[in-house]
């Protein structure tokens, strides 16, 4: 097909038929600073030979082999087992899409009732839904559910919410004149008296983090309390893998329970596509957005699976859709489903106690190293900050050329130049993090 670029007097006329006078105002809400305003600078084109060799060439510049990966921050090293990719490669679920009808979906259809059970049973909630994009999205779709249900407009975020998905909900929240408010913090976790004194009557939710973006145990059960006592609902933000030794969100009271779904089997993917969970209470169940799966029996007895709820704004009532989430995830959510099945309870408590141990053995050790202190005097499950004698960004650059990715430099976020914090999954092996430990006293 031949491409002719429109002429000056077809874009007037297009621009006359939609009402502007020129391409700029159309993305006049888009911030000067962060316009392109250079030459594109592309190279001359390649055969598809040449194309090849220069990415080869390219790719040849990252780590790989034998890197020993302490990124955290929301994604995570976790271990995928090779069924799960064997499983989720199969025509019949890798091109499935939304199962619009429901009975020739019954493979679709159930699979997505046994995500929605494991989600349940893992998080103490009633209901799940079957799936939302991420973690961000999620916990801002539970967040404009909070404000609908409650009819207030005040959202008060407990200590150290993840700094990308803050910014997601206050995009979300701008345009629907909904504020949020963030608490201060107190040696790592969130500040409860500045709490008490923040949260009112018109107060929609409190959000927590649960382990924190700092990688600290909050004190889940008081916050709940004081959410309570203001009739407002109780978000919980988790770490999946960590619930197999922490309290799940329905034994302290959460309302909505969200939370990313990378760790439950899928890889680190160059940060996506990944998978948000969202579980509620049952009086929440008609706001959920997404698709809800349900089982029952036919005529003849025989057992089959439905669409019980979906909300979704192209069908029937569309200005009653509780959201524009509009594409169920089937392939991440297929994905935790079989890594939950595989791991089953006990499982997923083995791998989230090995999380935690060799978190705290590497903590402890590198604490021991001249300059280095642990930034803060609280619990944590897997994920700790370090402050440095030096520039952490320096430092992991050090460290980078011995194949070991060291943590994140929290100067990026919410941290000094020196903090550095660092994940621990079940990957790493006691000898990685003994040599993570003697390159990083060399690095300083």
């Amino acid at each position: 097909m031949t491409y002719f670029p429109a002429t000056d007097d077809e874009r007037k006329e297009m621009l006359d038929a939609i009402g502007t006078k020129s391409f700029e105002e159309l993305i006049a809400n888009i911030p000067d600073e962060v316009r392109f305003k250079g030459d594109l600078n592309l190279p001359s084109k390649l055969s598809e030979c040449e194309a090849l060799r220069e990415l080869y060439r390219i790719a040849e510049e990252n780590l790989h082999a034998g890197v020993s990966n302490y990124l955290g921050g929301g994604s995570y090293d976790h271990f995928v087992p090779s069924a799960i990719g064997a499983i989720t490669s199969r025509s019949e679920f890798y091109t499935a899409y939304t199962p619009y009808q429901a009975e020739v979906s019954q493979g679709t259809l159930q699979a997505i009732y046994e995500y929605q059970t494991m989600i349940c049973r893992l998080t103490g909630m009633d209901v799940s839904n079957a799936s939302m994009y991420d973690g961000g999205s999620a916990l801002a779709e539970a967040v404009i559910l909070a404000a609908a249900h409650t009819k207030r407009s005040k959202i008060i975020v407990a200590s150290a919410l993840h700094p990308d998905y803050l910014k997601i909900v206050r995009t979300y929240c701008k345009s629907q004149d909904i504020s949020v408010d963030l608490i201060p913090l107190d040696n790592g976790t969130a500040d409860l008296d500045a709490l008490k004194k923040a949260v009112t009557d018109d107060t929609a939710a409190v959000v927590v983090q649960q382990p924190n973006f700092f990688g600290c145990i909050e004190d889940v059960f008081e916050i709940g309390e004081i959410a309570k006592s203001k009739d407002a609902l109780y978000i919980s933000v988790v770490n999946p893998i960590s619930l197999g030794i922490l309290s799940a969100p329905g034994e302290y009271g959460a309302d909505i329970t969200i939370g990313e779904g990378q760790p439950l089997g899928l890889g680190l993917n160059f940060g996506g596509p990944y998978l948000g969970i969202f579980a509620v209470k049952d009086f929440l169940i008609r706001k959920i957005p997404g698709r809800l799966s349900g089982i029952t029996v036919d005529a003849d007895g025989n057992r089959g699976f439905a669409l019980t709820l979906q909300t979704r704004e192209q069908q029937i009532r569309r200005e009653k859709a509780t959201s524009n989430i509009c594409t169920n995830q089937g392939l991440m959510m297929l994905a935790a489903t079989v890594y939950m099945a595989m791991l089953g309870k006990q499982g997923i408590h083995e791998v989230a106690n090995l999380c935690l141990q060799k978190s705290h053995y590497l903590a402890e050790n590198i604490h021991e190293i001249d300059g280095c202190t642990l930034k803060f005097n609280k619990p944590f499950f897997n994920e700790f900050v370090i402050t440095l004698p030096h520039p952490a960004a320096a430092t992991v650059n050090k460290l980078a050329k011995k194949k070991i990715l060291a943590g994140i430099p929290l100067s990026k976020w919410e941290g000094g130049p020196n903090d550095l914090m660092i994940a621990v999954t079940e990957r790493r092996l006691k000898q990685e993090l003994d040599t993570y430990v003697e390159e990083l006293r060399n690095a300083l």
